[in-house]
């Protein structure tokens, strides 16, 4: 456990914004894979790999630094008999200035990521609740592939903080690598939802304060595929390791070193272990890592060494493809990867002379496997064939074990930086081959390699190091004040305001609020001496650009909140920031078109002119007919179609008129979503309205207001628990509701 620290207050770096907490609160998300501070099960699937070790090892330096409180890592909370019990932990400590915050979102059980893009909101709503019970506001966040930055980059619009984003790898490289091997941009959406996920990352990067990249091959290569490229602004800083793991491999033999006795047991474990697969398990290992990925080409290794007789004669391979029980549950791509290389393995005829283990613990196994090829005078391989860094090459290099790694991407650098091995093209099974048979037969070069490796890591791939320059560059993003930060019109702090009042005050605006113009300036000034404590919002079955062309007549607070269409839409701040999450939330099972259709061949409903229409509601005229509303709800039913209706009759104009909305949306509903969201219970919430389509509202546990001109039909609702029969009319009446439930 990391020791607490002493933290400078008067560090510039610190800023006004966070002085008075004594450090930084940085938060990092990243959604997907299985998250938690030991034992990480690298390659137990697709999503668990480096980038896992990645966030923990991140976390953990940057909770080391001086100038910073805590750090907060959010992943996904899991509750599956599939999976250990350490994912369902909400809170996990990994030092005494970082941890691992864990969430529900998509229910309780895991999933790939690619199954996570629907619940995406869910998580953001949570981490706006966890802000409020814990009152804890992040001075910046750090998104982590696509799915987190969508979820870091809503949340720095709520809350108008910085946003840092990190791809870690790119949807689009990822399609122009598949379509290589022969899939069709069809096969690959279907199966990687890659066309909404690309869309994120363009939006994502566009508005990042600044990317972090591994290397200069990711910026030229990887963000240069996007429309975004140009403007953003990149910070390449390499990843690091923890270096007293991976030790060079002469220490194990050396009395004059303390070693950690676990990975010691583990040298021992995994000598048996690849050992009982070999005829000669004294010969050098070639040594592959990696997850079962058709992009990891351990295929095409294994056909290298199957072709070379030579090499098969010189050394043993060792394949680490995971962590496994039984290759028929694992996913498609997974179980056809092990499969064609035990297939490659039975053609080659390599038994006795090919180790394939099952089981492996990440924790301390691979360390001491690196360090066991290492003793054997072997050779790590990454036969990748596109890498967007390597972290096993270094940790590799780390332990003096000689790599041979692809061409593309990372590896370049890092072999630049380190020259501790050989770049070969991957796709030519020979110069995979040559390039192997050259380490191994060559001891100078090998020694060559390997004190490279030892020394040029430890220069260029300590965490520390890492952690000082991000602290470096997210300097100037920190020194960004939040009027800059807001001017870019998509970030708002109105999610600090909602953090921190008692109670919502929500009304509708015709014939509620307006219509007594003596009855407004009382209200206006009654809620902004409290503005602190009370937040403000209308809610209306106008559309959003008709209610914001009356509120801008109106000399009124300037609403946190607009729940506009019937309850369809909510927007923030007077940016109308959109609720993404409810959007989401509503529009489960919602089929407008199937809906027109059903209604078309009743007489009695005309459809309203294009501006009455939204995405989430279909507006008609309704035509005198004593049997409508229950001829609409019968054929809707008959087509099995999921809705909600809201029935309005305005004396005024004598009209009749029908709303057909999602079955989750209502302006009842919106303020239950918003209670949820915000954490602001029911009964410190109170509504005021005056019509029949506010009476769903009304019925609530709200704290109800009816003020005195209301419509007749509310007559209803007199002595009902809640719902308070003002004496006044219009804003005056909504003002006395207010001091009768004591909101004032």
């Amino acid at each position: 456990m990391a020791k607490a620290k002493q933290t400078d207050k008067n560090n510039p770096q610190q800023g006004e914004q966070h002085a008075d907490t004594g450090g930084l609160y940085i938060q990092l998300f990243s959604v997907h894979g299985l998250i938690r501070s030991h034992n990480l099960e690298l390659g137990r699937d697709a999503d668990t790999g480096g980038q896992t070790k990645y966030m923990i090892e991140f976390a953990t330096a940057l909770g080391e630094r001086p100038e910073v409180r805590q750090v907060d890592l959010f992943t996904r909370r899991i509750e599956d008999d599939r999976v250990s019990d350490d994912y369902n932990q909400q809170i996990e400590p990994i030092t005494d200035t970082a941890r691992i915050v864990r969430l529900y979102c998509g229910g309780k059980k895991y999933k790939r990521k690619e199954l996570l893009w629907p619940h995406m909101d869910e998580f953001i709503d949570k981490t706006l609740r966890f802000i409020r019970h814990h009152d804890l506001v992040p001075d910046l966040v750090h998104g982590h592939y696509a799915d987190a930055g969508y979820v870091a980059t809503e949340l720095a619009g709520f809350l108008g903080v910085p946003l840092v984003f990190t791809g870690h790898s790119l949807g689009r490289n990822k399609i122009r690598v598949l379509q290589n091997s022969g899939l069709s941009f069809e096969e690959i959406d279907k199966q990687y939802n890659i066309e909404h996920r690309t869309a994120v990352e363009e939006e994502v990067l566009r508005k990042a304060d600044l990317v972090i990249a591994s290397t200069h091959h990711e910026v030229e290569r990887g963000y240069e595929l996007y429309d975004a490229h140009k403007t953003a602004t990149y910070a390449v800083i390499p990843p690091g390791i923890d270096v007293d793991k991976f030790y060079p491999y002469y220490y194990d033999e050396d009395d004059a070193y303390e070693l950690d006795e676990r990975l010691m047991q583990a040298r021992h474990k995994m000598k048996q272990e690849i050992g009982r697969f070999l005829n000669d398990p004294d010969k050098p290992l070639i040594l592959a890592i990696s997850r079962p990925d058709r992009r990891k080409n351990i295929s095409g290794l294994v056909t290298a060494y199957g072709e070379d007789k030579e090499l098969q004669s010189i050394a043993n391979l060792a394949v680490f493809a995971g962590v496994r029980k039984d290759i028929n549950q694992m996913d498609d791509n997974e179980r056809e990867v092990l499969t064609d290389m035990l297939l490659l393995m039975d053609k080659y005829d390599l038994y006795g002379r090919f180790a394939l283990p099952k089981q492996h613990d990440p924790d301390t196994d691979i360390p001491a496997l690196y360090r066991l090829a290492a003793a054997s005078r072997g050779v790590f391989v990454n036969p990748a064939l596109v890498e967007n860094f390597g972290i096993t090459i270094i940790e590799a290099s780390s332990v003096g074990l000689p790599v041979v790694t692809t061409d593309h991407g990372g590896p370049r650098e890092i072999i630049e930086n380190c020259g501790s091995g050989i770049l070969v093209n991957t796709e030519h099974t020979q110069e995979i081959s040559d390039a192997l048979t050259r380490v191994l037969v060559d001891q100078e070069t090998w020694r060559e390699f390997s004190n490279n490796g030892i020394n040029g890591v430890r220069e260029h791939y300590a965490w520390e190091a890492h952690a000082e320059t991000y602290m470096q560059r997210i300097e100037s993003v920190l020194d960004k004040d939040q009027a800059a930060l807001v001017d870019e019109r998509w970030r708002t702090t109105i999610g600090r305001q909602l953090a921190k009042v008692e109670r919502l005050v929500f009304s509708d605006v015709d014939y509620t609020l307006f219509g007594d113009e003596g009855g407004l300036e009382p209200f206006t000034t009654a809620l902004n001496e409290r503005a602190s404590e009370i937040g403000f919002g209308v809610v209306t079955g106008r559309s959003l650009e008709s209610i914001s062309a009356v509120l801008a007549e109106q000399n009124l607070p300037a609403p946190e909140i607009i729940v506009s269409s019937a309850g369809s839409e909510i927007y923030y701040g007077q940016d109308l920031l959109p609720d993404h999450g409810y959007a989401q939330h509503i529009s489960y099972r919602w089929k407008p078109d199937a809906i027109k259709e059903a209604l078309a061949p009743l007489d009695f409903l005309e459809l309203q002119e294009d501006d009455h229409q939204r995405r989430f509601k279909i507006s008609y005229y309704l035509e005198e007919d004593a049997d409508a509303l229950a001829k609409v709800h019968q054929t809707l039913s008959d087509a099995k179609l999921r809705y909600s209706t809201l029935f309005t009759h305005r004396q005024v104009t004598d009209g009749q008129f029908l709303d057909i909305l999602p079955h989750r949306a209502s302006k009842g509903k919106a303020l239950k979503y918003l209670s949820y969201k915000w954490s602001i219970p029911a009964k410190q919430i109170a509504v005021a309205g005056t019509s029949e389509s506010d009476e769903e509202m009304l019925r609530g546990s709200f704290r109800g207001i009816v003020v005195n001109n209301h419509d007749g039909r509310l007559s209803a609702l007199e002595g009902k628990k809640w719902v308070y029969f003002s004496e006044a009319p219009y804003a005056k009446g909504v003002l006395e509701g207010l001091r009768h439930y004591d909101f004032l």
